[in-house]
């Protein structure tokens, strides 16, 4: 794991529909060893789910606009979250 991906875990991420999760750790797919997020969401039963890496940070075309799939949230005090 890069010392970039490591200051990732434990923040939280606002998906593009609107629903807030934190990135829990990275994996590696063990058939493929393609990089994975894994991530819990923040709401309702708190389920963990996993999406591959490439996907988890890309950029998408919504409405004719160029947004990322998960925003890192900056928050003054995470460290507490």
């Amino acid at each position: 794991m890069t010392e970039e991906e490591n200051k990732l875990i434990g923040r939280k991420f606002r998906h593009f529909k609107g629903n807030c999760y934190r990135l829990e750790g990275f994996a590696k797919d063990s058939e493929t060893t393609e990089e994975m997020v894994i991530y819990r969401q923040l709401y309702g039963e708190g389920s963990l789910w996993v999406r591959p890496a490439k996907m988890f940070f890309e950029t998408i075309e919504r409405d004719g606009k160029m947004i990322k799939r998960f925003e890192l949230l900056e928050e003054k005090d995470d460290a507490s979250n």
